[in-house]
């Protein structure tokens, strides 16, 4: 599947960083997210799909 192919996604960080481990805080930052509420699109892979998972109460996924 090629990136003209997959589909995009917005991720929003919804909680703050304070208290998570450093494998989180790395995940979050490989993703984009630098501060709470911010917000960025991504394609759908099943790469940023496990990311999501590793910070599943961190994040929301917008559409």
């Amino acid at each position: 599947m090629s990136k003209t192919e997959a589909k995009k996604i917005k991720i929003q960080l919804k909680r703050s960083l304070i208290g998570c481990s450093p494998e989180q805080r790395k995940v979050v930052a490989a993703l984009g997210l630098k501060k709470t509420n911010s917000v960025v699109e991504q394609y759908e892979t099943p790469i940023i799909k496990g990311m999501l998972n590793k910070v599943s109460h961190l994040v929301e996924v917008i559409g």
